[in-house]
């Protein structure tokens, strides 16, 4: 066991004749000999310490593009996908480069729920135009593209760079899932427990909710999006849905059905907006004003809008929920089960 020393020999007693030598002879050797086991036991408790500071490596990781081995701890890691960046501050590394996808008010490209933050600021760097000379230019040992396109060239480009772990066996197009992105984070930088420990908290969390709230079970939900180009839903193949899910929740059927194998969102249309009708609605807007939800003539006609049964989440709230990393994962169930509990009356 980490930090104990092995415990000294007890004495025994000797005949009265002679006891004086004896003793003395007892006591010199018991000396040395505890002596000699403390010694040894602080090398091995030191030695010990210094493995696990160093980390579990090489550590390898399967991706679809294959094993990646991590020969040592990485001192210069540079964090490109979605949420790669806030799962490795987590385990207490900081990227000396990172990519912002959802645009955050921070200039480190972090939300506010984030505990580990930054001590230096990293290099923000672009998502889907990225520029690979600004990646290089930073001399990364350990590049990070976990949630990501999956795109073959893309990952042949960061990998010639440095050794890059990419998107998760089947993850291609943003679907390496929440859990996939901590354990192959995690084993990437050598700390493969404690991302099991940052799952254990999160699964922890939604179980707490799911105990409270059982009526949620079983009671449909669309998560539901529109852009400058047009409305959306995500199917459950992407982080939103798998979130309410978690919470007991169905997805509504008639947006499963739209879905293609590898979808992780479908169009909707101006005339197909009943589609996304359910038990519960949640719409956030990407990019323009939460008004263009509200205000919507469409959206205002559709049976769970005008039922009081959806809810339009914006700012910390949808970020959170959106980027599906433990921490925003976690934020976002405090903020949002108190919004759905008022919704549904539950």
């Amino acid at each position: 066991m980490r930090g104990s020393r092995p415990v000294s020999p007890s004495l025994t007693r000797t005949p009265a004749a002679g006891i004086a030598v004896a003793a003395a002879a007892l006591l010199a050797l018991t000396s040395c000999s505890s002596s000699a086991e403390e010694d040894a036991g602080a090398q091995e408790s030191e030695s010990t310490e210094s493995a696990e500071s160093a980390g579990s490596f090489p550590a390898t990781v399967e991706t679809e593009f294959g094993e990646v081995t991590v020969e040592e701890e990485p001192q210069r890691v540079v964090a490109l996908g979605w949420g790669d960046a806030e799962v490795a501050l987590d385990l207490g590394v900081e990227p000396v480069g990172a990519s912002d996808w959802i645009g955050f008010e921070d200039s480190n490209g972090i939300g506010p729920w984030v505990e580990n933050t930054y001590s230096e600021d990293p290099e923000i760097l672009g998502t889907l135009e990225l520029s690979y000379e600004a990646v290089a230019a930073l001399e990364p040992d350990l590049i990070l593209d976990v949630r990501s396109s999956g795109d073959q060239e893309r990952y042949d480009r960061l990998s010639s760079i440095a050794p890059t772990v990419g998107v998760a066996p089947g993850g291609a197009n943003y679907l390496t899932d929440s859990a996939e992105q901590v354990q192959m984070i995690a084993t990437a930088l050598g700390q493969p427990e404690a991302g099991e420990e940052m799952l254990a908290e999160q699964d922890e969390a939604f179980a707490a909710a799911t105990e409270e709230h059982p009526d949620w079970a079983g009671q449909t939900v669309t998560v539901a999006t529109r852009t400058a180009e047009g409305w959306g839903a995500y199917t459950e193949a992407d982080g939103r849905v798998e979130f309410m899910q978690d919470l007991g929740f169905e997805q509504n059927a008639e947006v499963a059905d739209l879905g293609g194998e590898g979808e992780f969102s479908v169009n909707i249309s101006d005339e197909q907006l009943n589609l996304l009708d359910a038990d519960l609605l949640i719409g956030f807007p990407i990019f323009i004003e939460a008004t263009e939800i509200t205000e919507d003539e469409g959206w205002n006609s559709i049976p769970a809008v005008e039922d009081g049964r959806s809810m339009v989440i914006t700012d910390d709230l949808a970020n959170a929920f959106s980027l599906g990393t433990p921490e925003a994962q976690i934020f976002a169930l405090d903020e949002l089960t108190g919004e759905i509990e008022e919704t549904l009356g539950q």
